[in-house]
């Protein structure tokens, strides 16, 4: 009885309370995290909103919001949120056909339909999604986006939708190869996706400098010391770019033909913002030992952040996993260093705006053409095609119907197939066959004429087939099934045993019903035995 009390004492400081001689090394490490997740997030902010046609502010508008209130609230202790290059190319779609204002709604939209799946524990279920789906999604979206920023990464203004886009780079080349403007802007793009692909290798410098902030500022300095003749971020301040949506907003989204694509964009950024930030929550959980998700609080908290960004009018957020591995590698120990990262991004927005102003459109294309290359699991393929085919074939179906068609039509697709494939490969089903096999002589027609019914070989001669179908018979099988039925012998009784299935869908009932009945109109007419069924 003694060991208890005991016990309680050592638990204590950190199950219950955290000393105060304990809690200073935690500040410093997510003081010095938020200052990481910071450098990393500037960038990527501006860059995400340049790259989805929106003010460059209002990428920081998103990230402010994500770490000062979705960086409080609980879900996810060390998962950072803001804007996410996954939801770029649905948010330049929805911008063109609606309208900056109107993107403010359906964020807003998005943002109470995930409060609301969040309320109703809907969270965990994001988890049942195939992680083909996932990967295949990501893979489009990196393709989409790689397509489109190409165009950038010269100064040159992409066609369209995926396909146009990959249709027109042929042209592209050509175009920048005979224009020097074009290829100063390649130049300063390609640079900075060496200076992202080579500095991470510099470990030492890597830790203290994250590799997007060095690739955006030097191509930055590069611009300016050389004056190079390039397209730079064009600056409106960050209360001029906050507005909230208004009445014609809202009307714009319900006119007749536009509220069946509306609603079909605000669902793909409820859906994919929400699973892109709970599977960002599961991989972020996986790097450190710390407190595990709660998937409904941080779908809940994910929906309170879109809901505030909608009201600003700014882009949709989610959990992004750059920011958050960043975070946890930087040291972060609790979510103290989320809600600094907003502090900090809060405070460059407000003090330093003119900064923007400076950088290069192509540098920061070449950030996001980097990002959408990381996005594609061009080293995960080769072995999930070795391994598990079907789930390849899923993954390679969803990116290509996203570039073919859209993001929700094409999510709605590979979750479609995957389904199929679950059913196929659950739906298992084998015939056991015993007394196929006789020795010579034992057929109904080799049974002397007038044979008595008694006799020995009469007997051999009525031995029936019996046939036993185990597993899951459903229509998805039923093809092998009939075939293999078909080719038993037409001169044996069969007794069809069913009592094996573990289910047995109609189509199936009905087709081994008709099966029998064909069979034994058969023997009748040529006098053969008929079938018998037992069982089902």
């Amino acid at each position: 009885m003694q060991r208890f009390p005991d016990l309680t004492r050592r638990l204590s400081p950190t199950r219950l309370s955290v000393p105060f001689r304990q809690s200073l090394p935690h500040w410093r490490a997510d003081v010095t995290a938020s200052l990481v997740v910071f450098l990393v997030a500037v960038p990527l902010c501006v860059g995400i909103a340049v790259a989805s046609g929106v003010p460059a502010e209002l990428g920081l508008v998103t990230g402010i919001v994500g770490g000062l209130l979705t960086g409080l609230l609980p879900g996810s202790s060390l998962q950072v949120s803001g804007p996410a290059a996954g939801l770029t190319v649905l948010v330049y779609e929805a911008v063109k056909e609606y309208g900056l204002g109107s993107l403010g709604v359906l964020v807003l939209a998005a943002g109470v339909l995930q409060l609301t799946m969040g309320m109703l524990r809907l969270g965990r279920w994001f988890r049942a999604i195939s992680v083909a789906v996932v990967q295949g999604m990501l893979a489009g979206i990196g393709l989409l986006l790689i397509a489109g920023q190409l165009y950038k990464l010269t100064d040159a203004e992409a066609p369209g939708s995926g396909l146009s886009n990959l249709g027109g780079l042929p042209s592209l080349v050509i175009d920048t190869i005979g224009s020097d403007a074009a290829l100063t802007a390649f130049a300063v793009g390609a640079g900075t996706i060496a200076v992202l692909m080579l500095w991470p290798r510099w470990r030492r410098a890597a830790r203290v400098l994250p590799a997007p902030l060095v690739a955006v500022a030097l191509a930055t300095l590069a611009v300016f010391v050389l004056d190079l003749p390039v397209a730079r971020v064009e600056v409106r301040g960050l209360l001029g770019v906050v507005q909230p949506p208004g009445g014609a907003d809202f009307a714009r989204l319900t006119e007749a033909g536009a509220i069946a694509g509306a609603l079909g964009t605000l669902l793909a950024f409820a859906l994919i913002a929400s699973a892109e930030s709970l599977f960002s929550a599961a991989a972020v959980d996986r790097l450190h030992e710390g407190p595990r998700t709660d998937y409904d609080k941080e779908l809940i908290a994910q929906g309170a952040g879109n809901t505030v960004c909608g009201v600003l009018g700014a882009l949709p957020m989610t959990a992004v996993i750059v920011r958050s591995a960043a975070n946890v590698h930087a040291g972060a120990r609790t979510k103290a260093s989320r809600v600094l990262h907003g502090v900090w991004l809060l405070a460059f927005a407000a003090a330093f705006p003119a900064a923007l102003g400076v950088v290069p459109v192509a540098s920061l294309a070449g950030v996001l053409v980097f990002a959408g290359w990381k996005l594609i699991p061009h080293k995960e393929l080769v072995p999930l095609w070795r391994d598990h085919r079907g789930e390849a074939v899923v993954l390679v179906t969803t990116a290509v119907a996203i570039l073919a068609t859209n993001m929700f039509e094409g999510v709605l697709l590979g979750l479609l197939m995957a389904i199929a494939k679950s059913a196929w490969e659950t739906s298992h089903v084998h015939l056991e066959i015993v007394g196929l096999e006789e020795p010579e002589g034992c057929g109904a027609a080799d049974v002397p004429a007038g044979a008595d019914p008694g006799s020995p070989a009469r007997a051999v001669a009525r031995r029936p087939v019996r046939v036993r179908a185990v597993g899951h018979a459903t229509f998805l099988r039923l093809p092998k099934l009939l075939d293999q039925l078909e080719a038993l012998p037409r001169n044996r009784e069969i007794e069809l045993d069913l009592s094996g299935l573990r289910h047995l869908d109609h189509a199936c009932a009905a087709a081994l019903g008709n099966w029998a009945e064909q069979r034994r109109r058969a023997g009748k007419e040529a006098g053969a035995p008929q079938p018998a069924r037992k069982g089902g």
